[in-house]
This record gives C-alpha cells, sequence and structure tokens, in this order.
C-alpha cells in the first residue's frame, strides 16, 4: 500500500519562514525611503530634477561596478551571513541621514554616498536570497516560493509606499528614513533562524575572474535567459523615466501634498500584488514563457497613458494604467524568475542571478539618468514619454525567442 506524499507548506519551513519574514520586513522600510530620500532632497535641500534623478541611479549604477565580482563571491560563501551584514551595513548607512538632519549637516553629498551604499547592500542581500531559495525549498517548487516572495515584496511595496507618505506629511522624511534603518535591523534578527542547506556550503577557492568569466558564457550561451534579460532590460530602463521624477511632478509642479505622491506609488504595488499572486495561475494554464509574452503584449497600450498624468481624472486615469504595467511586472517577475532558477545549476545560481543584476539594474540606473538629464533640458513630461515608448515594445524580445513556447 502506497502512502501520499503532502508537502508541508512553505511557511511552514521554519529556515524558508525566517528568510521570508526577513526580507519583507527589509522591503517594507526600503520602500519608506524609496519615497523619503528624494522628497527629502526636494523638500530639504531643494533639489532640482538632475539631482533627484542622479540620486535614484546612484543606488542601481553601483551594481555596473559590483554585480560581477558580488555573484562569484556569493556562490563561494554562506548566504546568510552576507544578507546578516548587508543588513547591518545598510541600517548604518541610513542612520546618518536624521542624524546629518538634526544635526545641521546633511547634504546632497551625503544623500549620494547615502545610496551608493545602500545600492551596495542590496545587491548582495537579493543575490544571496536568489541563490538560496531553491536549496531551502527545492526546484520543483520554485514558482510557488517566488510567488510568496514576490507577492509578499509587493504587498510591502504597497504599506511601505503609503506608510512613506503618511510619515513624511505628519513626522518628516528623516523620521521616516529613520524606520527604514531599524527595518534592516530587525531583518537581521529574523536571519539568524535560517540554517543553510549542506550544498549551500562554501565553495573552492577558484580564481574570481574564471568564476565570473564562468558566469557570463553561461547566460549569453542560453538562449532563453538571454531573451529574458533584454525583455528585462526594456522593462528596467523604461520603468525609471516614467517614476524617478514623480516628486517633482506630483509635488512640486501639479501641488499635490505627499500622501498624494504615496498613494499613486502604492498603486503599482498594488498592481505588483495582484500580478505576483496571479502568476502560479498563469503559468499552470498558459506555460511559463507564453504567460509572460501574452501580458507584456496585453498591457502595452496602458503605457501610453502614463504621461497624461495631470489633475482630476487624468491623476486617476494614469494611476490606474501603472497598476496595469506593474500587474505585467509582477507576473513575469515571478515567472521569470522562477524559469531562470530551474535552467541554472546550483553551483551557477550566484553568478548567474549577479549577471542578471548587474544589467537590469544598469538599465535602471541608466533610465534614472536620462530622466533627470530629460527633466532638466525639456520637462518631466518627455521623460514619461520616452519611458511609455520603452515600455510599449518591451513584448518585441518574446516575439523572436523560442522563450514564449517554455512550460
Amino acid at each position: 500500500m502506497s502512502a501520499t506524499v503532502v508537502e508541508q507548506p512553505l511557511l511552514r519551513l521554519r529556515p524558508f519562514r525566517n528568510m521570508y519574514v526577513a526580507g519583507a520586513i527589509s522591503q517594507f522600510g526600503s520602500q519608506i525611503s524609496y519615497v523619503a530620500l528624494p522628497l527629502l532632497a526636494v523638500t530639504a535641500l531643494g533639489a532640482g530634477a538632475g539631482e533627484v534623478g542622479l540620486l535614484s541611479a546612484l543606488g542601481t549604477l553601483t551594481v555596473l561596478l559590483l554585480g560581477l565580482p558580488a555573484g562569484a563571491w556569493v556562490d563561494r560563501v554562506r548566504r546568510r551571513p552576507v544578507m546578516v551584514a548587508t543588513d547591518l551595513l545598510r541600517a548604518a548607512a541610513l542612520l546618518s541621514v536624521p542624524v546629518g538632519w538634526w544635526a545641521g549637516w546633511l547634504s546632497m553629498e551625503q544623500l549620494y554616498a547615502v545610496a551608493v551604499l545602500v545600492g551596495a547592500g542590496t545587491l548582495l542581500f537579493d543575490v544571496a536570497q536568489l541563490s538560496l531559495v531553491p536549496g531551502l525549498v527545492g526546484r520543483e517548487r520554485l514558482t510557488a516560493a517566488n510567488s510568496l516572495l514576490v507577492g509578499t515584496g509587493a504587498g510591502m511595496d504597497v504599506a511601505g509606499r503609503s506608510a512613506a507618505g503618511v510619515l513624511v506629511q505628519a513626522a518628516g522624511a528623516p523620521v521616516a528614513i529613520l524606520l527604514d534603518a531599524l527595518s534592516h535591523l530587525w531583518s537581521a534578527v529574523w536571519l539568524r533562524g535560517v540554517r543553510e542547506p549542506a550544498a549551500d556550503a562554501p565553495k573552492d577557492r577558484e580564481p574570481i575572474g574564471r568564476l565570473i568569466g564562468a558566469g557570463v558564457r553561461f547566460l549569453f550561451g542560453n538562449s532563453t535567459l538571454v531573451a529574458a534579460l533584454i525583455q528585462g532590460t526594456m522593462a528596467n530602463l523604461a520603468f525609471p523615466l516614467c517614476s524617478v521624477l514623480l516628486p517633482v511632478l506630483i509635488v512640486e509642479q501639479l501641488g499635490y501634498p505627499a500622501w498624494v505622491l504615496g498613494a499613486y506609488l502604492a498603486v503599482g504595488g498594488l498592481g505588483a500584488l495582484a500580478g505576483s499572486s496571479a502568476a502560479h495561475l498563469f503559468g499552470r494554464r498558459l506555460g511559463t514563457g507564453r504567460a509572460a509574452w501574452l501580458a507584456s503584449l496585453a498591457t502595452a497600450p496602458a503605457s501610453l497613458v502614463l504621461p497624461f498624468l495631470g489633475h482630476g481624472p487624468w491623476l486617476w486615469t494614469a494611476a490606474a494604467a501603472w497598476f496595469v504595467l506593474t500587474f505585467r511586472t509582477g507576473l513575469n517577475n515571478v515567472l521569470l524568475v522562477s524559469l531562470r532558477q530551474r535552467v541554472t545549476p546550483d553551483d551557477m545560481l550566484g553568478r548567474m542571478a549577479a549577471t542578471m543584476r548587474l544589467l537590469l539594474m544598469g538599465a535602471v540606473g541608466l533610465g534614472s539618468l536620462l530622466a533627470g538629464a530629460m527633466g532638466e533640458l525639456w520637462g518631466v513630461r518627455s521623460a514619461l514619454w520616452l519611458g511609455a515608448s520603452i515600455m510599449a515594445l518591451s513584448w518585441v524580445p518574446f516575439l523572436f525567442s523560442a522563450l514564449r513556447n517554455q512550460p
């Protein structure tokens, strides 16, 4: 007589549960600073479009310098200590902002340095987490695990951005940033309960340059990964063009209070939450690649609504379009991350994730710089139009790839 094996719920697995809670707490705090840092720059330091664009870009451009070495390094060390150390680094950097503001020596240069340190910490934390998940849950449960992680992250986006708008309005941006610093300390405490599987033990000390080269060759030798990379790069270039200058447009030019900016950004978090929650169903019904392709194609027209953001109905129409686009993002994040993890060997996960992140986040940084430059030269809406156009075409790489037929 055979017994039916019942899988234990993912959140009953203590190592995964602790990593999940730590990531959720950290994500919540990060979304507070996502709103509060540029608002602090605009309201307290009089930053213009170019300075806000540079501030946003620095956190992501850090990936261009550290991305490849980070992946090779993570592949040969234990992942949990990396995540703890980067939580502590981000907490220390963020704590310097309210201290500097209260002491009277806060400057844009300090905010730039904080953006770089937080960007570096986030890079290492995320690469270590992505590399750790398959060993904690097994490859057959990756889509379910990533749906939970991405969906919760999107929920934290909603909660964090909404809370940020209220906090900045009620207590000021420095207090909001202080809460972000405390969230990273709390995350580090939860990570103490994560125990890594034996497969994640430190690797042989092969030269780091050779490890990096092998990771790059693996990624660009896999057509599925290349197609996902091109599509993701287009989307990641477009999103900052459509969002980085929103504090300038919504608060400064349109005259809305800070909570409206927080609410608009929170709508995007709701879209990502809905998309990530639906990803498992879409993937099972249509196949991973086909679901990602059709979602990208169907949501493309919503991109062209974003540049019309303005007073009255246009604010809510643009917010609805933002929801549709972030729904697509949440869906694709789950499906494509799971696909990338499935086709990558265990000993290559860190390098694959870091190389992908290098290029994807490099596109975010470039988009932020472009947004700032275009805002200074031609106005905020010029950046929105360029971002909307790129986003509307981001389904095209799937059309010419076998990825759209991946199960």
